[in-house]
């Protein structure tokens, strides 16, 4: 029964993997950028997924590595042409050792659940506000990204290059978290978080170095979020202190995998699917009737509605709903 289960599921994963590869064919350039922003949006939801799904960090910050990863390719391209690439190594391992440095402060002093949030967050402003006065990235004033030539050959290797190319690069990440997030989840260590978001204190008794195994889900989080970060930069061109550190940022990179469902591989990809669709709905609806903060209204609303009624998120019960119960994730 169990391996009918795990057949089913690589034929609905092929078959949609599929679907967004021959997407391009049929899509036009605003599609194709709606497409982005839901593969962009699940991606980084996955990378969160690491820290809070799997191993129960409470994370509040985390378009603080979104940020790090962001400037740290965006400038050291615009400052000394380094392909992306390579600023993404320099983004990742900026974003991880400060998450040691959350890490290190959050769990040496036993601080947990809602204040480790708020350090997050705290460490978040204070990166804002640096960053805002930090001429050589842009300041307040922002940081401006040279855009590719017109009619110019895609080039992959500086991520210059037209909306197909962005849309292929971020399905390749989005497909590879998928199955980084699967391979760990199948590891011992996937099932050491599970334990310690469970009951840390049991997890601590039975042997299990919780600060440890902790520190790598933090790590891990941050430099995943990080490279969809520089992906950020190099697709829209700009970056702004205020927008790019912004707690709305956080939030609603956060929203997608609660909506979806918390711990699950398949919840950010559905949550990231419904909240982009009802985000480009409202803001059309909003700019007709003329009403401001209508998209944020239905976001508070259909958060409520789901922590209410499916507080486990829509994957589970979707996943039931296709009798695929058979797969835990």
């Amino acid at each position: 029964m169990s391996a009918l289960f795990q057949d089913r599921r690589a034929v609905l994963l092929l078959g949609l993997l599929a679907i967004l590869a021959l997407a391009p064919l049929a899509a036009g350039d605003y599609l194709l950028s709606i497409l982005i922003t839901v593969l962009l949006q699940a991606y980084l939801g996955m990378s969160w997924n690491v820290m809070m799904g799997f191993a129960g960090q409470f994370s509040l910050g985390h378009a603080l590595y979104v940020g790090l990863g962001a400037y740290a390719g965006g400038a050291l391209f615009v400052h000394y042409g380094t392909p992306p690439w390579i600023g993404a190594i320099a983004g990742m391992a900026v974003s991880a050792a400060v998450g040691a440095v959350i890490g290190t402060l959050g769990f040496r002093f036993k601080v947990m659940g809602v204040y480790f949030a708020l350090l997050t967050i705290a460490f978040a402003e204070f990166t804002r506000v640096l960053f805002d006065h930090w001429g050589w990235v842009g300041a307040s004033s922002g940081l401006f990204l040279p855009p590719a030539p017109n009619n110019s050959p895609d080039n992959l290797w500086l991520l210059r290059g037209s909306t197909t190319m962005f849309y292929y690069v971020i399905l390749g990440m989005t497909a590879a978290a998928f199955w980084f997030s699967r391979a760990l989840l199948m590891r011992r260590i996937g099932y050491y978080w599970q334990a310690i978001r469970e009951d840390q204190d049991a997890a601590d008794a039975l042997g299990i170095d919780v600060f440890r195994n902790k520190m790598i889900a933090v790590l891990i989080s941050a430099a995943m979020t990080s490279l969809g970060g520089v992906f950020l930069a190099f697709f829209n061109n700009n970056l702004y202190p205020e927008s790019i550190f912004s707690m709305h940022r956080s939030i609603e990179l956060m929203l997608g995998t609660i909506i979806g469902g918390i711990g699950t591989l398949f919840g950010p990809i559905l949550g990231a699917v419904v909240l982009t669709a009802l985000g480009e709905l409202l803001t059309e609806l909003g700019a007709h009737i003329g009403i401001d903060g209508v998209k944020q209204i239905a976001y508070g609303i259909c958060l409520m509605l789901i922590l209410v009624l499916k507080p486990g998120g829509l994957w589970p019960w979707l996943r039931k709903l296709l009798r695929l119960e058979g797969d835990g994730r």
